[in-house]
């Protein structure tokens, strides 16, 4: 990566070590000038201009006669000046469509409503040379749309965001602020806001995200299609991975993910042999042997920031044996009778408890813990080996909606367009000396994405295989494309 050019002059940073030690004024007039116009005009609203609209309503309406602040958030360091990738927040993306940073979304109370205005960085300011020497400048970091740009983009007034601080400072009245994303803008509200009233948006904010419109159960089946690719992807490089590690399975699917999303939704998990039975591992740099099983969860996510979150467990020679099939077929059949339980009006954890049954039945079965089974239940002994729940909501983060209430999310009801996944599992640890030796460090978790409908279900990643014999095929058929 070249070093930044530096200028003498605040308000543009220098570079301790750069080469140059300052800019003419020759130069500095040179580059002021002989540039061609490139405002553009004429733009249509982005496709969810007008679902962002009546979403901006809603919050309106629930917030009558206060000022609304949400951010988008601001670049973190990833080292020294160098930046991680930019991810707006889901609550200033859901209600906006926006993803640049350092941007603000300010509701104003008035009579009947709120007037929306979103503040934003304008073009890069060519009269001081900020375009060609900060480093986040537009020769360095790419064109970002002018503010009138914005405007017909995101049918929102707009204006430039580094007033925004001092204004807020001097506004009165009720304020509420997303927190968490922008550390200037919590200053500037430091003596206006409460931690309780602050916590009231980000709570209806999170559960105003249960159901989905129409264009997010677009956005999410995109979000699958391209997962499903993803995962016939890795099939046929599973060769590949073992002779090298997980990395190439973890580095196949990201290409995926960038050629047709805008990023992997969370770090994918590809999880070979033993590391199956971590539910969180995303080293990914372990060794894939044949005989053994992957465990692959992971989730493209789109340009509009939906995400989607699907797990197979392959066989990576192509064929289960017969103990790995018993403890895949326990698991698909867990699955089913949880996904035959999300229909709208079932209570929200209807579908642990139907999976969590059939599992302890399996584990009762098998003799690894003693039942009855309705007391293994009550007790939770089963944990040992399932672990986690069987699903949660799904949509612009991963686990969406997580700062719902637990009357509307948990001990909530289901309703049509919600989406959620159901994903069972069982885990035998390497170590764990209370099950036979042959079932330690099997691990299994099959996840499919749900939505729920008007009158019962649609499984969004059904062209996925997930039966033990279609699996076997569908591999089949991948490797032999």
């Amino acid at each position: 990566m070249p070093e930044t050019p530096e200028e003498t002059e605040e308000p543009i940073k220098q570079r301790k070590n750069g080469l140059y030690p300052g800019v003419s004024d020759e130069l500095a007039e040179n580059m002021k000038t002989g540039w061609a116009d490139t405002e553009l005009h004429g733009l249509a609203p982005i496709a969810q201009a007008g679902h962002t609209a009546d979403r901006r309503a809603a919050l309106s309406a629930r917030f009558p006669g206060e000022r609304l602040v949400i951010p988008a958030g601001n670049l973190k360091t990833r080292s020294n000046d160098t930046e991680y990738a930019f991810r707006a927040s889901t609550e200033y993306a859901y209600l906006t469509g926006d993803q640049t940073q350092d941007g603000v979304l300010v509701l104003e109370p008035r009579d009947g409503g709120h007037d929306a205005t979103i503040y934003l960085l304008p073009r890069s300011n060519r009269e001081n040379g900020e375009f060609w020497l900060d480093g986040q400048g537009e020769l360095w970091v790419g064109r970002r749309h002018s503010l009138s740009e914005a405007e017909q983009l995101l049918g929102i007034p707009a204006k430039d965001v580094r007033e925004l601080a001092a204004a807020l400072k001097e506004a009165t009245g009720p304020v509420r602020n997303v927190r968490g994303h922008d550390a200037g803008i919590e200053a500037a509200l430091t003596d206006k806001v409460t931690a309780e009233r602050d916590e009231e948006l980000r709570v209806y904010l999170s559960e105003a995200r249960a159901v989905k419109d129409d264009f997010e159960i677009g956005e999410l089946q995109k979000a699958v299609d391209s997962t499903v690719r993803g995962f016939e992807d890795v099939v046929k490089i599973l060769d590949k991975a073992e002779a090298t590690s997980e990395r190439y399975i973890e580095g196949t699917f990201f290409l995926r993910a960038r050629v047709e999303g805008n990023d992997i939704g969370y770090g994918s998990i590809c999880a070979a042999g033993p590391h199956a039975t971590t539910l969180h591992w995303v080293r990914n740099d372990g060794d894939v042997r044949s005989g053994d099983l992957l465990l692959l969860d992971a989730g493209v996510e789109t340009h509009t920031l939906y995400t989607a979150d699907i797990t197979r467990t392959l066989p990576i020679n192509g064929t289960f044996n017969d103990l790995q099939r018993k403890i895949y077929d326990a698991v698909y059949e867990a699955q089913e009778a949880g996904i035959a339980a999300v229909r709208p009006g079932a209570k929200y954890r209807d579908f642990h408890d139907a999976s969590q049954r059939v599992l302890a039945e399996k584990l009762v079965e098998w003799g690894l813990v003693e039942g009855p089974v309705e007391k293994v239940l009550e007790l939770g002994l089963q944990r040992r080996w399932t672990l986690h729940g069987t699903g949660h909501m799904l949509g612009m983060d991963v686990h969406d909606c997580a700062a719902a209430r637990r009357e509307t999310y948990a001990d909530g009801t289901l309703e049509p367009g919600m989406c959620l996944t159901v994903e069972p599992g069982l885990y035998f640890q390497a170590d764990d000396l209370t099950v036979p030796e042959e079932y330690r460090g099997i691990g299994v978790r099959i996840e499919d994405d749900i939505l729920v409908t008007d009158d019962g279900n649609l499984n969004l990643s059904a062209a996925l295989p997930r039966r033990s014999d279609e699996v076997e095929a569908w591999m089949a058929r991948v490797k032999q494309a």
